[in-house]
């Protein structure tokens, strides 16, 4: 019998310093904490029985794992390989990803990621305009970034994900422009361009209280997104996913395999997993998950209902939309029938278009994504 595929996702959740909108549970000042905290996520990892799966990805995020001594991060992936290649798992055919942000990376901690076999980099741009930067909390300059991009081409590294961010306060679409231009001209195989959100906690909401700062207007932020759009479509990158793009067979497996509510384990404080229809959680207690990795949150059991909505919700985020055979094949159903009321009023709203094999958003969809969303956050059946 084939193994069910899996994904490893581990939290490093420490910083040099927090970017002002960022609310993820990420620290920049518990950097005595780091050796414990890497044995403990060794602990975690012999909770698991690894041999009954295929791994198939592993993504190491943060807080800034590039931030961290890199021999931790190579300790991490030795504990895996030797769990994995136990389970007769070619440990170099999985997707290892890291994210790494200019300013808190050498030379030699990228020689190191890429010796122990991590083959993909991630790297935080947000911006090429340096004011703009600043001004988001970023600790890095382009020219810093440009070194970091430039130094991982030299180490050997070819899979490289570039991440833009639009809808910046005081961002206007010519400094947009300027930043797709030089990323573009890099050859990154693959660009995240996510919109701000702001939330609440965080340094960006409270200036935006203070109004000592102004966000791009709606309207110029969806000019933004379409600019994104069509000018990374012209140069080769496939739209794949709302806020991602890339070269061809250069999609994050990663994140693939979360849209097609593939199981997954997470490693570290605040990780999230998903295993036999059950979702948990490590608790946010850095000093409690040391001492007990082993305490986690139930979330929710999910019924087939919650399986059904997640599916279609899920689906909906990729370009191609949600697959109407997998659906079938999943839950013994067709998704055009089960949700028949619902697409109706989205297809006739223009939101959402039906074809033989997909049920996908349409460009009015695209801007308005979050209102086809929560049809099928709603449980009730109509």
């Amino acid at each position: 019998m084939d193994k069910k595929e899996l994904g490893i996702y581990i939290h490093i959740p420490f910083c040099k310093q927090k970017c002002y909108y960022c609310d993820f549970i990420s620290f920049a000042n518990k950097n005595e904490k780091q050796e414990q905290y890497i044995k403990a996520i060794k602990k975690e990892i012999d909770t698991y029985e690894f041999e009954k799966y295929n791994v198939t990805t592993i993504y190491i995020g943060g807080g800034t794992p590039s931030y961290i001594e890199s021999k931790y991060i190579v300790e991490l992936i030795e504990k895996l390989k030797s769990k994995l290649t136990n389970n007769e798992t070619k440990f170099d055919k999985i997707e290892i990803t890291i994210e790494v942000n200019p300013g808190a990376v050498t030379k030699q901690k990228l020689q190191d990621f890429k010796s122990c076999g991590i083959n993909r980099l991630s790297i935080g741009l947000q911006t090429t305009n340096n004011n703009l930067l600043k001004q988001i909390g970023r600790i890095h300059t382009y020219e810093e970034f440009l070194e970091t991009y430039n130094m991982a081409k030299e180490v050997g590294f070819e899979n490289i994900n570039v991440d833009l961010m639009l809808g910046l306060p005081n961002q206007t679409i010519k400094d947009l422009k300027d930043s797709l231009e030089k990323v573009i001209r890099l050859g990154a195989t693959h660009i995240s361009v996510y919109s701000l959100i702001v939330e609440e906690g965080t340094v960006i909401s409270k200036l935006l209280d203070e109004e000592k700062i102004e966000l791009p207007s709606e309207e110029t932020e969806r000019e933004m997104y379409w600019y994104v759009k069509n000018t990374l479509e012209l140069n080769g990158y496939k739209h794949y996913e709302i806020s991602n793009f890339a070269k061809e067979n250069k999609y994050s497996k990663h994140n693939m395999n979360c849209w097609k509510q593939e199981e997954y384990i997470g490693l570290g404080i605040a990780a999230h997993s998903y295993l036999n229809d059950t979702r948990f959680s490590n608790g946010n207690n850095i000093e409690d998950y040391i001492n007990n990795v082993e305490n986690k949150e139930i979330e929710e059991a999910q019924t087939l209902e919650d399986k059904q909505n997640e599916f279609m919700l899920l689906g909906l985020r990729m370009l191609n939309g949600v697959d109407i055979a997998s659906f079938k094949q999943k839950f013994g159903q067709n998704p055009i029938y089960l949700y028949r009321d619902r697409l109706n009023k989205l297809v006739e709203d223009g939101l959402v278009v039906i074809d033989l094999n997909h049920i996908k958003l349409t460009n009015k969809g695209l801007d308005l994504a979050n209102l086809v969303f929560e049809e099928f956050i709603w449980n009730e059946r109509n």
